[in-house]
């Protein structure tokens, strides 16, 4: 399997790094995208921000293919999840734990990565961020342990359908110790307060 691409920071995670930041950008972005966000990561975190596989054009890339109807493909989401942990298992090490921070799409990958290896993810931040239907490797796990979660959004949000919201709602209240913040007139997008409620939260929930 060829590893995704990413960018890194400036102090590049190695396999002794205790933990490493993943960044997941959303449909049709790039791994360039959320590097901006590294600056609320906690100090001397290193990240690495990844290339989801699916190329769509446009020097865009996406974890799996859209449909109009919010239909999702699992195939190509698990697809995506293999590819991310490949890259987690080359680069860092095959007992590597990642703190994921996802926005939209990469917001979904972010849970993933919790539901398939619970005991390497700690504290997932979701930012618009969903969950696909069905139950995952992992959900009966998360059920007993209801690991610490951030899901951030906003409350006039047009591309995240309404279903979505409802069971990634449902899903956490059973799975997750989750914060939930909802952003007053914000649409498919991140604010600084939204961010901020993100630090204070990895501040709260990562060791050391």
């Amino acid at each position: 399997m060829t590893l995704l691409r990413a960018v890194l920071s400036p102090v590049p995670p190695t396999e002794r790094s205790p933990l490493v930041a993943l960044l997941l950008h959303g449909f049709g972005s790039h791994e360039h995208d959320l590097v901006g966000l590294a600056g609320w990561l906690p100090p001397r975190l290193p990240w690495a921000s990844l290339r989801a596989p699916l190329e769509i054009g446009y020097g865009g890339a996406a974890w799996f293919p859209l449909s109009p109807d919010g239909a999702m493909d699992q195939a190509s989401i698990d697809a995506a999840t293999d590819a991310v942990w490949a890259w987690v298992d080359a680069r860092l090490g095959e007992e590597a734990r990642i703190v994921p921070l996802g926005f939209s799409q990469g917001g979904l990958m972010a849970l993933q990565l919790l539901r398939t290896r619970p005991a390497r993810v700690v504290a997932p931040v979701v930012l618009a961020g969903f969950v696909p239907p069905g139950a995952q490797a992992a959900d009966a796990a998360l059920a007993k342990s209801r690991p610490p979660v951030f899901w951030g959004r906003g409350d006039a949000d047009p591309v995240i359908w309404p279903d979505a919201i409802a069971r990634t709602r449902a899903f956490l209240a059973v799975h997750a110790s989750a914060e939930t913040r909802v952003y007053p007139g914000l649409g498919h997008s991140i604010t600084e307060d939204e961010l901020d409620d993100a630090r204070t939260f990895l501040a709260a929930h990562l060791p050391g």
